[in-house]
């Protein structure tokens, strides 16, 4: 008979050791460890938003003032990239209006910061200075002023920077090897040119940010003199301050308390969906330290009893409260006598595990268009709105007297079923087109309010509004093919008022290939 320990692979080996050591209270154990350090660094700038970067971000503090969203594998070595996509406008637009922000992520890798720090953020500041300074560059070419007269192009530029003297390099962290960094400077000024033809309103940053855009990296390593904190109004540049949440490490810790043991997980709020249970970051902080109190043993009964409590108030409210079901991972052989705290998969009626991020109580108007976009968890009965689309897996209460201006389309994620928004597209499309056209005002909401929501208006935009924003009953939709350009610069629209719209890849192929087909049909 073959053992099973000598036929196990160096992965599945090291796969099974992780899970034994992801434990529930582990990881909650160590996001409230390294949020007191998160804390900390806030407090010596109180005056900066300190804000999140999704979904890991989230975890390390119970209030943040935004979020953003900068993806690690932009900063792969491999997949160096400029995401028109995910432009974060919003960050830059805070940054310029408060002085400055902190980010907060981690990561597991046993890296002192995730890639999204450490090339992902940089490469955003340097194209964003850029495209700024060109932009300054344009218009001061175009608004010459005459000889002892002021013009208002000189004015608007008295307190900012001259052109001359505005950082636009590129600055990585050391650790960053010269190679790479010859890459990316290679590729700056082609991503300039997508930033600058994609729509994006540069203008507006460049009103607000009065010094370039500057990343500071600060771990648990950095060294900061308590009595020597600077002041960021002294600095010549404007700080995008990353804070890498958690201690690099490649092992897992032993941590002692006065009560309990347990083990010390870096980036322990990545990958949520393989250890929280159902938890969220917001019903972590609301009962963190019963929580952390209540030690390994009762951690999980806990979290279930917080869970369940949480979906039975919504429940009762009308609220999207999908049923949180555990399913149990298989772990090796060698130690499954003596887990007892298996990490469990979660899965939710309607497929997916996602949580709201911090979004069921807000609805994002998008600009005159009398579109909005929102989650299933937002309150209709405090919003003026005429007609709701609903693309949830899960009915909500309708308060609507009409019942013709309620429509659910139960709309799948493009990971569970590649075709289910473009099934229903020609709907949703029909619905808003009768809405809009009598002047309507019309939400259009998913689970998170950031994906398949944002995908519909922007198939709505498209197909039933022209390029200035004004609703023209699909003329303009008619008369021209639709590229990939289009889908992008009405992305960039939506993000502008919807700031965490996250739409997945899967998701804006459907609206693409709806758009295109509909579009070359019509020609």
């Amino acid at each position: 008979m073959v053992d099973d320990t000598a036929s196990m692979s160096i992965y599945k080996a090291s796969r099974t050791i992780k899970r034994k050591q992801n434990t529930l209270y582990n990881s909650l154990g160590s996001i409230h460890e390294d949020s007191i350090f998160v804390s900390e660094i806030a407090q010596l700038w109180p005056e900066l938003p300190l804000v999140a970067n999704l979904r890991c971000g989230l975890w390390y503090a119970k209030t943040f003032h935004s979020n953003c969203y900068f993806k690690s594998t932009d900063g792969h070595t491999s997949n160096l990239s400029f995401n028109t996509s995910r432009l974060n406008l919003h960050l830059a637009t805070l940054a310029g209006q408060k002085g400055g922000c902190m980010v907060v992520d981690s990561t597991r890798k046993g890296k002192r910061f995730p890639d999204s720090m450490s090339k992902t953020i940089p490469i955003w500041t340097c194209v964003l200075n850029r495209a700024i300074l060109n932009y300054r560059s344009r218009m001061c070419a175009i608004d010459k002023p005459m000889e002892g007269v002021k013009s208002s192009t000189q004015n608007s530029y008295t307190n900012v920077q001259e052109s001359s003297k505005w950082d636009s390099c590129l600055h990585l962290p050391l650790w960053v090897p010269e190679t790479e960094k010859v890459r990316i400077q290679h590729n700056i000024d082609r991503w300039v040119n997508q930033l600058e033809t994609s729509g994006a309103d540069i203008a507006s940053i460049s009103s607000l940010l009065r010094k370039p855009l500057r990343p500071l990296w600060i771990s648990q390593k950095t060294v900061i003199w308590l009595n020597e904190v600077p002041d960021y109004n002294s600095w010549d540049f404007t700080p995008i301050i990353l804070i890498s949440a958690s201690a690099a490490s490649d092992i897992y810790r032993q941590k002692t308390s006065s009560e309990f043991s347990w083990n010390y997980i870096a980036g322990a709020g990545d990958d949520e969906e393989s250890w929280a249970r159902g938890l969220t970051p917001s019903l972590f902080w609301n009962d963190v330290y019963d929580l952390i109190s209540s030690g390994p043993d009762l951690c999980n009964q806990k979290v279930a009893g917080i869970v369940e409590k949480d979906r039975v108030y919504r429940a009762q409210r009308g609220l999207n409260a999908p049923q949180v079901s555990l399913k149990q991972t298989k772990l090796g052989s060698t130690c499954s006598t003596q887990i007892q705290d298996r990490p469990l998969d979660i899965v939710t009626e309607n497929g997916t595990g996602e949580h709201l991020l911090g979004n069921e109580h807000t609805i994002s108007w998008l600009g005159l268009t009398n579109l909005s976009v929102c989650a299933t968890g937002y309150d209709f009965k405090e919003s003026d709105v005429d007609g709701i689309l609903n693309c949830d897996q899960n009915q909500i209460l309708c308060t609507l007297k009409d019942p013709e201006a309620h429509l659910h389309l139960p709309i799948m994620n493009s990971k569970f079923d590649r075709f289910s928004l473009q099934r229903n597209l020609p709907s949703a499309l029909s619905f808003a087109k009768r809405h809009l056209k009598e002047g309507k005002r019309l939400a259009v909401c998913c689970n998170s309010g950031e994906d398949i929501s944002v995908c519909i208006c922007l198939a709505i935009l498209i197909s039933l509004f022209n390029v200035e924003g004004v609703y023209d009953d699909g003329k303009s939709f008619e008369d021209r093919r639709i590229t990939k350009l289009d889908l992008r610069q009405r992305l960039i629209f939506v993000c502008k008022y919807a700031v965490s719209a996250r739409p997945s890849r899967g998701n804006l192929k459907q609206v693409f290939n709806f758009l295109a087909a509909a579009a070359a049909a019509s020609l």
